[in-house]
């Protein structure tokens, strides 16, 4: 059976949920550690078997590029809609979509021990990229953890304790999981890019002011280029608003969507997977002071090639099949 399937993947969690349990004569740290490298060996199945990787951290718009995935491959494959992309579920169906396996990359080197900035484990593998702006990204995942996140979701992955009370501008600077991790994130994809052997990197901002070629341009890397009018089916399917409105109506069968598209609360417009969408949004949340602090933490530890820094003029430059970081450095 091919790990991804949905009955696969219930049995791994199962399995999972098994081993960590009966290991209650460890201690905390002991279960996190051995919960994290189970995960890390369902990853590493998942990673070697799939037909190309999304690699993002948390609320970089990966949802947003699913759900338009999603659509493009029912309609170009006519299948029926409103099927959310998991892996394999659309390959099962039609053995020309690829399987496509959407990660943050988390606890693949629990697993396989490779340090933290190696991506070495990916080689082989086309790899789309997706990076936003680390500072509405660190904004994102506070929303993300005050108001969507379990509490061992936390614990696992070292973010603030459920129970902890923490400002907004605190949480950015919270070294485990705020600004400074995301940036610590982007630095490993920056120093380790030549490892695999095909990157795409595709920007936040570049998709939200022109998704219908940020879509094609993905489609055509990975393999299934498209017609026009199919790539613009998509986009306007995962526009916005629609999206929200499909996040309130509980669209997309649970099945495959999870509570990826289920708010926290259906009162509190911050605990929605769409919340705003806005590129940045994180300026509407600090004083002054605090926006230059965290911009001068950007522009000191992030590695230039992004176009996040304030002495950068432009994006990467994508050469071909693999991905040259171009600063464009001001004189």
């Amino acid at each position: 059976m091919i790990p991804g399937t949905d009955l696969t993947a219930v049995l791994q969690a199962i399995f999972r949920h098994i081993i960590v349990g009966a290991a209650f004569f460890l201690s905390k740290d002991q279960r996190k550690s051995l919960d994290r490298r189970l995960r890390g060996r369902e990853e590493f199945k998942m990673v070697r078997d799939a037909d190309w990787l999304l690699l993002s951290w948390g609320k970089s718009g990966r949802t947003w590029l699913r759900v338009m995935l999603s659509r493009f491959y029912e309609v170009h494959f006519q299948l029926p809609a409103h099927e959310m992309l998991g892996f394999d579920n659309l390959h099962k169906a039609n053995a020309g979509i690829p399987r496509v396996f959407f990660t943050h990359g988390n606890y693949l080197r629990d697993y396989t021990g490779r340090g933290y900035d190696s991506k070495v484990d990916f080689r082989g593998k086309k790899i789309v990229l997706l990076v936003r702006d680390p500072r509405d990204v660190a904004v994102s995942q506070y929303f993300q953890w005050n108001f969507r996140m379990r509490p061992n979701k936390k614990f696992l992955n070292d973010y603030p304790p459920h129970e902890q009370e923490m400002s907004i501008f605190q949480f950015m600077l919270y070294r485990e999981q705020g600004l400074p991790q995301v940036i610590r994130y982007f630095n490993g994809w920056l120093t380790g890019i030549s490892e695999p052997d095909g990157v795409l990197v595709v920007r936040y901002e570049d998709m939200r002011q022109n998704p219908h070629q940020a879509l094609a341009e993905i489609l055509e890397f990975t393999g299934t280029p498209g017609s026009e009018a199919e790539v613009a089916d998509a986009v306007d399917f995962a526009a916005f608003d629609n999206l929200k409105k499909m996040e309130t109506d509980q669209s997309f069968s649970l099945l495959r969507a999870g509570r990826r598209l289920l708010p926290g609360d259906k009162s509190n417009p911050d605990s929605y997977k769409v919340r705003r969408a806005k590129v940045g949004g994180y300026r509407d949340y600090f004083s002054d002071a605090e926006l230059e602090q965290l911009d001068a933490m950007v522009d000191r530890d992030l590695l230039p090639g992004l176009g996040y820094r304030r002495d950068e003029t432009g994006p990467a430059t994508l050469i071909g099949n693999r991905t040259a970081m171009v600063a464009a450095q001001d004189d």
